[in-house]
């Protein structure tokens, strides 16, 4: 019987989009080098590596949508598309030398707690190995999801999510049923419009769509930013500024909001001029309750000769006849997903088993809850990035994401000021006072007051996705770490520095 040991690291971060290159930037710049950052695919860029559907881009201005400690004075429109922020993260990972840490094609199967050793046991795709804390980056728009459709198995055309494009298949000359009318959906089907034989989108609940103040950012301002970082920064505080502004109006004045609707109806009115397509198109709940959307190309698309709006969703598939909910009948070669991703029931959580014996989506069975949308009661050194109630439907999550990134490296220096094997797992009682606190300031929002059933919502209908308040708040309340939240564990007699790869071995 030989005997191994596993590879063990000081930190594991789970995901390489912006929540965990962001902590691999942080971690580095905080001292710590012993980390590894653990991605399934081959290659960094997270949602926005798996997203390549046609038109994908951003509805957050650009230089609000990149981190403060790495800006980008070359970004070339004010929403930039998918192939620019990908560029942007791959330049981040170069830029700050985080390619030695990367493991590719190393999806995460298993995480359980050591109690004795307090550390975490790994399992990857690619081997074993322990870490003393894991930072879970796996973002809520990772895993795509697909209604359970009576007879979707018996479609003899293709069938495709917008997160996982299928770009050898061939849509032009196609009959295509678009499911759907989220972020994704508005930007593909102004897209594939011009190419298909025909084009029929099935919308179950129609969307608040504004105007997109899109242009390309010049030659001038790109030079300016350069060369005056000033302009850049002035730029970013202005965009971010407007964007905290707004937050009263979805979080304790949503009547406000009414403004609003009437400039996205005359939006819509001057694209649209049949009455019975308006009628459709027109939402019968509070702008904001679901994410408003941004986009000059969509309604213009919709009023092509060889588009059809069904108005309702997708209720079974016979062969190649697709029948919505209303009893519209519709032929189709190929179906396309818009139907969003598992936000409220994250994959990650089901592989996660904490200090209790029980998976972290068990202890979320009633609601996701976790100390500053970070830290999660029973899974000690286990911290969440984009956890619960840290989404927003106005401004950038780069913002949060950064806010957590503060509260993650005076995490570590907790544990290293407390000094010895040590571990910080959040008080249930802290926890739950925290969630109290949210769900009390939720009531009030649009996302609860607006009349609509939205991915913000779980299934209790409890919306444990998005933060009541503003990023500057948010970052106030994730400044540092309150050790009067956390129970302190340690292991007896175990000397300062000791790792579990000095103890415990693996018989092979």
């Amino acid at each position: 019987m030989a005997e191994r040991e596993h590879e063990h690291v000081r930190v594991a971060v789970i995901g390489s989009g912006f929540g965990g290159l962001g902590a691999a930037v942080r971690l580095r710049r905080q001292g710590i080098t012993d980390f590894v950052v653990l991605e399934r695919a081959g290659s960094v860029g997270g949602t926005w590596r798996d997203n390549s559907y046609p038109g994908c881009a951003c509805d957050v201005p650009s230089h609000l949508y990149s981190f403060s400690f790495a800006p980008n004075p070359e970004w070339p429109r004010n929403f930039s598309g998918q192939p620019h922020i990908r560029a942007y993260l791959e330049r981040v990972t170069d830029t700050f030398g985080l390619r030695p840490h990367l493991r590719f094609d190393s999806e995460v199967r298993s995480l359980r707690w050591n109690g004795e050793g307090l550390y975490w046991e790994v399992e990857t795709a690619r081997g074993a190995l322990t870490a003393d804390v894991v930072v879970s980056a796996t973002g809520p728009l990772s895993d795509p999801k697909v209604p359970d459709i009576p007879g979707l198995d018996t479609f003899p055309g293709k069938v495709f999510h917008s997160a996982r494009w299928d770009h050898d298949y061939d849509l032009r000359g196609k009959r295509v049923a678009m499911i759907g009318t989220g972020a994704s959906a508005i930007q593909i089907v102004p897209a594939v419009q011009p190419t298909v034989d025909r084009l029929t989108l099935f919308q179950r609940t129609p969307a608040w769509v504004l105007p997109r103040a899109d242009r390309k950012i010049s030659g001038l301002e790109r030079w300016l930013h350069t060369k005056v970082p000033a302009t850049r920064a002035a730029r970013r505080g202005l965009l971010w500024g407007i964007r905290e502004l707004q937050v009263s109006a979805f979080t304790k004045r949503p009547n406000e909001l009414g403004l609003i609707e009437g400039l996205a109806k005359g939006h819509m009115r001057r694209a649209v001029k049949d009455p019975v397509l308006q009628a459709k198109l027109t939402p019968d709940y509070r702008i904001g309750c679901k994410r408003i959307l941004l986009s000059n190309s969509y309604y213009p698309a919709l009023t092509q000769p060889n588009v059809d709006v069904v108005a309702g969703g997708l209720r079974e598939v016979r062969g190649n006849v697709l029948i919505a909910s209303d009893g519209t009948e519709t032929e189709a070669d190929a179906i396309v997903f818009g139907t969003g991703f598992h936000v409220t029931d994250m994959p990650i959580a089901h592989r996660v088993t904490g200090a209790n014996g029980t998976t972290l989506a068990e202890e979320w069975k009633d609601g996701m809850e976790a100390l500053r949308g970070t830290s999660a009661a029973g899974f000690p050194n286990f911290l969440t990035i984009i956890g619960p109630n840290t989404g927003l439907g106005n401004s950038s999550m780069i913002l949060m994401i950064e806010s957590q990134l503060n509260y993650l490296v005076d995490y570590m220096r907790q544990l290293d000021v407390l000094g010895g094997k040590i571990a910080l797992n959040a008080r249930p009682s802290a926890v739950h006072a925290w969630t109290r606190r949210i769900q009390k300031r939720m009531e009030r929002t649009v996302w609860t007051t607006g009349g609509c059933d939205s991915w913000y919502l779980d299934s209790n209908g409890r919306n444990t996705t998005a933060w009541p308040g503003t990023t500057a708040e948010f970052r106030k309340v994730t400044r540092e770490v309150d050790l009067a939240e956390y129970e302190v564990l340690r292991i007896p007699g175990r000397p300062a520095g000791a790792r579990p790869a000095d103890t415990a071995k693996a018989v092979a």
